[in-house]
């Protein structure tokens, strides 16, 4: 299985960890970023999904 990956919001920062979901918006941990609805906004400033890139952790 592949690892899951975290997303960040590229306007304010705010970081979509896929393990953990954002049960705030009904999506339950272990949500794939793909998996999530396009109309999705961003919990602290309202961007859209288009505006978050993937983070490689160290």
């Amino acid at each position: 299985m592949e690892a899951f990956r975290k997303w960040q919001c590229t306007v304010c920062g705010f970081v979509y960890d896929e393990a953990d979901g954002w049960p705030d918006d009904d999506i339950p941990p272990g949500t794939r970023w793909e998996d999530i609805s396009e109309d999705w906004v961003c919990p602290d400033c309202g961007v859209s999904k288009q505006d978050f890139e993937m983070i490689l952790l160290e």
